[in-house]
């Protein structure tokens, strides 16, 4: 008899499929505000977790406290990084930084918070730029908070470029009917028609050009808003900036192929871009650009930190310090914000 016919067969064995899903940083934000609420919200929504592997910096007390607040019963798990998380259904990965005191009000200005906040984006832009994660996704910070722990930023914005060595980036605010990317953001208005000039103009325009071309649109139309009433009216309004500030940069951007509008009057270039005659308005400033977005609904609009190293998306809301620690805060736009980071980490991977 062949002795072969007596030995047990092999049990064959088959490596697991290798999980795909970005790993997404996803910063707790002022721990006074309703980040830590919206956080945990949105992480007990299966279709975020379903596309991404959600990697919490923050802390894990005070994550705890929101997940009783807006009722989930997700695990809070420390790790000390994202080679150490488990994905399993019901546990929140969170790199716990534990600098929060366990008494800390909601929804009171705080510069341990401030700190706090700080700390936490600067440990996802080095998980970021080290390749250990595909993507950062913020829940809000305070800038007064930034300012009382000693972080004069605007924002994350001006904060995110600092730390990862990039001169100038946009801010890009999306929602499901409108995308705008801003020339100037955090400026007073006299400071904000100062600073713009053609080759900024021209950046900001080719960013924004970039960033719809990775997400899947062929060939983007863009609507450039002008700084004046009516866009100037011909040299009604103003002293001349559309034709200075603008027109330069528009010429230069058609004859490299770009197909860029304006100067158009922002009263209706909105407007037109919701009805789909545009795929991204270019705003001149902060409220020219933030105030349409919010009005079609702050719940679901996303900012995109457009030129950046990094993939970064965040919720298009503040603090909501009057709010906080009640467990009402919606998570919509956290929600929309992971997504979002999900589908731009994807399309870089490709």
């Amino acid at each position: 008899m062949n002795p072969a016919e007596h030995t047990p067969a092999r049990t064959r064995t088959t490596a697991p499929p290798a999980d795909r899903r970005p790993v997404v940083a996803v910063t707790m934000g002022d721990g006074a505000g309703v980040g830590p609420e919206v956080v945990m919200a949105a992480l007990a929504h299966q279709d975020v977790v379903r596309r991404c592997r959600p990697l919490v910096i923050g802390d894990a007390r005070r994550l705890q406290q929101a997940a009783g607040l807006v009722g989930s019963d997700d695990v809070v798990v420390p790790v000390t990084g994202p080679e150490r998380a488990a994905w399993t259904p019901g546990r929140v990965n969170v790199v716990d930084l534990d600098l929060l005191p366990d008494d800390l009000p909601w929804g009171r200005l705080s510069a341990a918070a401030g700190e706090a906040a700080y700390r936490y984006v600067k440990e996802a832009a080095r998980l970021a730029v080290d390749g250990d994660v595909d993507a950062i996704c913020t829940a809000p910070l305070n800038k007064e908070a930034l300012r009382l722990a000693g972080h004069p930023y605007a924002g994350h914005t001006e904060l995110l470029a600092r730390l990862t060595g990039v001169d100038e980036v946009s801010m890009m605010l999306t929602t499901p009917g409108l995308k705008v990317i801003h020339v100037t953001t955090h400026l007073g208005l006299l400071d904000a028609v100062r600073r713009i000039d053609p080759p900024l103009v021209e950046r900001t325009v080719r960013r924004g050009h970039e960033a719809l071309v990775r997400s899947g649109a062929a060939a983007p139309v863009i609507g450039v808003c002008g700084i004046n009433p009516h866009a100037g009216e011909n040299g009604l309004f103003g002293h001349g900036e559309e034709e200075s500030k603008i027109a330069p940069a528009l010429a230069a951007l058609r004859a490299d192929g770009i197909d860029a509008h304006g100067p158009l009057p922002a009263d209706t270039a909105f407007f037109l871009a919701s009805r789909g005659d545009y795929d991204l308005i270019v705003a001149m400033y902060h409220d020219q650009g933030h105030a349409p977005v919010k009005v079609l609904g702050i719940e679901n609009g996303v900012n995109v930190t457009v030129g950046l190293p990094v993939i970064r998306t965040s919720v298009d809301h503040g603090t909501a310090f009057d709010i906080a620690g009640t467990g009402t805060a919606r998570a919509d736009s956290m929600v929309e914000a992971l997504r979002q980071a999900v589908a731009l980490a994807t399309e870089r991977q490709r």
